[in-house]
């Protein structure tokens, strides 16, 4: 093991790929050059070559429809958007040309590519910068979308992406860039489609992904010495394929489910997880399932507003605290 922060984690995943398979590529806005906008590719340019880290214009439905190209014709694309914000000119691009490229070729087709960059909120960056549109993508058929939330599985899932047969959405907290973790030395691969447990505990359930996880892991600490409260935290890594079957088995334990995310409420991941839950294992909640969420408006810029807006430990263990019944 060794201690990586998550940009370094990501850098050794790719790095990793592109030295053992000669048609991974590296495309997107400052990647070369520049070393990276969020230097998660530094180095990269003098180690693999301009052929193969290459720099593009501000023209992000241009070069993911490149990267699209590529993918048909054998080559394994990985294209960073400087933020998911900007995948939305590449809308066209990601969700009819690469979603449904397989599906419209009649299976003659594949397009093995990987769209990855910074999403959620960073600080002060206003609603055209700190959106989590994540939901848009785990929408769509054909897509797989994932969101790490540790180094060590930064590492292991861009790795599983990059080999994947499928276009993957990989989305990476604007903020965490510079956490560190422990992370396994060589080859270490984190399977896609499977939650993971983080943390055991008999009264509740949060399910969360990202950043989000680590505002659960914080208030479950708090819980746990203020009211005695133990939460079992199941983190999600990918929203499509969604692996629920930790989350019933843990609440088949506690009976009770906080789902927690970082986006809008409306048609979200966390509204999609308490609807399963519902339908699937009624009989063993005690109470309705939970959504802790980000307010639903446009993004403010004001600081004061901004931590309004979004999601904090104290609004986690509100929502926890009402679901267990808990009376001060």
């Amino acid at each position: 093991m060794v201690e990586l922060s998550f940009r370094e984690a990501l850098r050794v995943g790719m790095s990793e790929e592109m030295e053992r398979d000669e048609s991974v590529f590296l495309m997107g806005e400052e990647v070369g050059v520049y070393n990276g906008a969020y230097k998660v590719s530094q180095g990269m340019l003098d180690r693999f070559g301009s052929k193969r880290v290459i720099d593009t214009p501000i023209t992000e439905n241009s070069f993911v429809g490149l990267g699209v190209g590529a993918a048909t014709v054998g080559l394994r694309p990985i294209i960073e958007v400087m933020t998911f914000n900007f995948s939305i000119i590449a809308m066209d691009q990601i969700i009819n040309n690469a979603a449904k490229m397989l599906y419209m070729s009649g299976g003659q087709l594949k397009c093995p590519m990987v769209i990855r960059g910074p999403g959620g909120a960073a600080h002060q960056l206003s609603c055209q910068h700190s959106q989590s549109i994540e939901s848009f993508y785990v929408h769509t058929p054909g897509l797989k979308v994932v969101m790490p939330a540790t180094p060590a599985d930064a590492k292991g899932l861009i790795k599983s992406a990059i080999r994947d047969e499928n276009p993957i959405i990989f989305i990476e907290s604007e903020v965490m860039y510079g956490w560190k973790g422990e992370v396994p030395e060589g080859e270490y691969l984190t399977p896609i489609g499977v939650s993971n447990k983080v943390r055991d505990g008999g009264d509740v359930t949060l399910v969360s992904y990202s950043k989000m996880l680590h505002v659960c892991l914080e208030a479950a600490e708090k819980l746990s010495k203020e009211a005695g409260i133990e939460a079992d935290i199941i983190d999600l890594r990918t929203l499509r394929p969604l692996d629920l079957e930790p989350v019933y088995e843990s609440i088949a334990k506690t009976n009770r489910v906080v789902i927690v995310q970082e986006g809008w409420p409306m048609c979200g991941v966390a509204a999609e997880v308490a609807y399963r839950v519902t339908e699937d294992i009624f009989d063993e909640l005690d109470a309705p399932p939970a959504r802790v969420t980000a307010e639903d408006v446009p993004m403010p810029y004001a600081a004061n507003l901004e931590k309004a807006v979004t999601v904090n430990p104290d609004k986690v263990i509100k929502a926890v605290k009402k679901v267990c019944y808990f009376e001060e």
